[in-house]
């Protein structure tokens, strides 16, 4: 009796559970909420239908952060300005409207010509985009450019859209494996796979994206079998998740970096000495084994991390810990030792060290470089603000060092990180105050040659690193808690692939 009440219990939960639960649909998770517009040129909703498989770019970067063509199938130079690029033949979008020419014209112009649209000057560097054939695009810039190709793979200007669609902000429509069904804002959207698919049969029948902002509920999902993928697993569940019978933990190293924006124009930290004895103070290896349980983060030595092609990790040393060297430092910057602590003339030398909320890696990490910065002598506390707050601060110049994550390279080009934080105009060279590299950054933009363009980044990174205006802590390690029932699901390193035509629950 008591196993046909237990039976009958079981078939009225299963039938309670929604269908997608019963049918083998992927159910991904993910944590950031995408708000109510979908259209992939507003803000940053280009991610959000990117991740979910609906938009498609010209070209795209691989899981290795390698550029390879996507709509596109190849391009050539007809002079230093002029970027011929070949599109995909026999492709349609999910309304059946044919790819060609004056579709993709028509998406990049949807944001070239928007003076409203947020990433509007990200075309500033183009002069025109004219069709040549049906399926043949010329693009003529400014100036020479090298970053042009990036621009076309990035998918907050450049997803392609179709010209029939009438309403992209609640129906956005691609060329993806995957097509909008519906969409309940931030909390789950709805997909099926695209019959018409240009690469060949989508593995997934349908998938559902959840959103989920607390990291617990996500890792308890997985474990409840309530999802098939959770992106971004905590570090805490890691142990739990890949030891389970029926999970799995995959992992690895993003194109986001945590490190901390100084305040160089703030007395004592405007000299290089001072800056320099912070970062060797900084124990990165007790950072990722304490704050990140040892597996959420592998130790930074410059702003990108080693599996980002235009990282020069291998042949720089970054600053490895060492407190003697960092007194040292603090020493010849004219700082003194009382015995307890270090001064800064006759008071003394305390810093706060600012971060936010939205990303829980922040506090803790904030809290383990405050209590190292205090075994040296250097009196260290902890504000935590709201990202409003924080920007504002940062915007007055009002912080001694601010903790953040960045995306390193969103367009995967690397002048996207070095000019956004190292050229004098960007708005973060303003919240650390420091220009001079200006010259190589514009010279890294401009020679199409890509060996002489690594030596040129291979010199900003060392410049950087020799300057500290930022110095940095760890490079993320994407957690993603996976169901043994998937297939084909890979980390992509810029975050922004994960429902591909390859992925499938069995």
């Amino acid at each position: 009796m008591k196993r046909h009440t237990i039976n009958i219990l079981s078939i009225c939960i299963l039938l309670l559970m929604p269908l997608s639960a019963l049918a083998g649909d992927v159910r991904l998770v993910m944590q950031h909420l995408p708000g109510d517009n979908l259209d992939p040129t507003f803000d940053y909703s280009g991610w959000y239908v990117r991740e979910s498989g609906i938009v498609e770019t010209l070209f795209a970067f691989d899981q290795d952060m390698n550029l390879v063509p996507e709509l596109a199938t190849g391009y050539e130079m007809a002079s230093d300005k002029e970027w011929i690029i070949k599109l995909r033949e026999g492709v349609e979008f999910h309304d059946g409207t044919p790819l060609n020419a004056d579709a993709v014209i028509y998406s990049l112009h949807r944001v070239m010509d928007d003076p409203n649209n947020k990433w509007h000057d990200r075309f500033d560097f183009v002069d025109s985009i004219d069709a040549q054939d049906d399926h043949t695009i010329k693009i003529t810039t400014k100036e020479v450019y090298a970053p042009t190709l990036a621009a076309l793979a990035d998918v907050r200007i450049a997803s392609i859209v179709s010209p029939a669609a009438t309403d992209l902000e609640h129906h956005p429509v691609g060329t993806g494996p995957f097509k909008f069904v519906s969409y309940e804002p931030d909390v789950k959207l709805v997909l099926e796979k695209n019959e018409n698919y240009w690469k060949g049969p989508v593995k997934a029948d349908r998938a559902t994206v959840s959103y989920i902002s607390q990291p617990e509920t996500r890792a308890l999902m997985l474990e409840g079998g309530e999802a098939d993928i959770v992106w971004s697993l905590p570090a805490q569940w890691y142990e739990t998740i890949d030891d389970a019978p029926s999970t799995k933990v995959v992992s690895k190293d993003t194109m986001r970096t945590y490190f901390m924006f100084v305040n160089t124009a703030k007395p004592p930290l405007d000299k290089v000495e001072v800056r320099q004895a912070i970062s060797y103070a900084i124990d990165r290896e007790e950072l990722v084994d304490s704050a990140l349980e040892g597996v959420a983060g592998t130790p930074a030595k410059g702003f990108w991390s080693s599996n980002y092609p235009w990282s020069a990790n291998d042949e720089i040393e970054g600053y490895p810990y060492n407190p003697e060297r960092a007194k040292e430092l603090l020493e010849s910057a004219g700082l003194t030792w009382d015995g307890q602590a270090w001064l800064y003339d006759g008071q003394p030398f305390e810093l706060v060290i600012k971060t936010y909320t939205s990303r829980p890696a922040n506090k803790p990490s904030a809290e383990l470089v405050a209590s190292q910065l205090e075994k040296i002598g250097i009196k260290a506390s902890i504000t935590t603000l709201e990202g409003a707050a924080i920007t504002s601060d940062m915007s007055k110049g009002d912080y001694d060092l601010a903790l953040y994550a960045y995306g390193t390279a969103t367009s995967g080009d690397p002048d996207y990180f070095v000019s956004q934080q190292f050229l004098s105009s960007g708005t973060e060279a303003g919240y650390t105050r420091y220009s001079g590299i200006d010259d190589m950054i514009l010279k890294g933009r401009s020679a199409l040659d890509e060996n002489e363009r690594m030596k040129i980044y291979k010199q900003i990174q060392e410049r950087v690193l020799q300057d500290c205006p930022e110095i940095f802590l760890f490079y993320d390690r994407m957690m993603v808690g996976v169901s043994d029932k998937v297939e084909g699901f890979e980390i992509y390193s810029n975050e922004i692939t994960i429902l591909t035509d390859k992925v499938n629950v069995l």
